[in-house]
């Protein structure tokens, strides 16, 4: 079984092959990741820049048409030394891996490589970047990343990936207001329609499951801007 870590979290996935991608990233929006995918070296340069403060990942192709993957990465570097790369590639010599390393990659997986795997590297490198925090209380809510869990008053609620990820994202930033643009940029993706209605559907569906009947809900809407919970429970 495979646990559910780091959701509401975004990663981008810079990778030519399309079959490769689509593996990546449909099993890791499983794990609730919000995944953004570039399919050459120039695009994915520009989107590590244009978005560097958004992603807390990028997972990058070393092989690439237009700019290969240690050209980003040093490029990245520049802008940016904290965000954590993790090199995807055939090279499978230990010059290479040397190589990808001292180019600024945190980390260095040979292709093929198992999804559980590529996973498991990834939770170590957001855990040691972020200093993770993976239980969060309100109230009698508390939602449990590393068990993929929520429960109220101890008994277990079902919710949906994207209503765990929406929630999680809300009691990471407790006392803070989420705006629409940034809850899609993180639960979702830059790709998304952003038309953020949809946005209300899951907050009426948190609301339904999780607030107490006939009480104010604990999330509150802020108008025209966006959503939060008080930093008062």
């Amino acid at each position: 079984m495979i646990l559910h870590y780091f959701s509401a979290m975004r990663i981008l996935l810079v990778e030519d092959e399309t079959s490769i991608a689509n593996f990546i990233r449909d099993g890791l929006e499983e794990e609730g990741f919000a995944v953004d995918v570039a399919d050459n070296g120039k695009k994915g340069l520009q989107m590590a820049l244009d978005y560097l403060d958004e992603y807390d990942l990028i997972l990058l192709d070393w092989m690439l048409p237009g700019l290969n993957g240690i050209e980003i990465c040093r490029a990245i570097r520049k802008e940016n030394q904290q965000v954590p790369v993790i090199f995807l590639t055939a090279k499978d010599t230990v010059d290479d891996a040397v190589f990808g390393l001292e180019a600024g990659a945190n980390d260095y997986i040979r292709k093929p490589f198992a999804f559980e795997e590529m996973l498991a590297r990834i939770r170590v490198l957001l855990r040691n970047h972020s200093g993770e925090q993976t239980v969060f209380r309100y109230g009698t809510i508390e939602l449990n990343v590393e068990q993929h869990r929520v429960t109220r008053r101890k008994q277990p609620v079902d919710l949906t990936q994207k209503e765990f990820a929406l929630l999680e994202f809300l009691l990471r930033n407790k006392g803070k207001v989420g705006r629409r643009t940034r809850i899609i940029e993180k639960v979702w993706d830059i790709h998304f329609d952003h038309d953020t209605s949809v946005i209300d559907v899951y907050i009426n569906a948190l609301r339904k499951k999780l607030d107490d009947p006939g009480a104010e809900s604990f999330i509150q809407t802020i108008r025209g801007v966006g959503y939060r919970i008080n930093d008062d429970k």
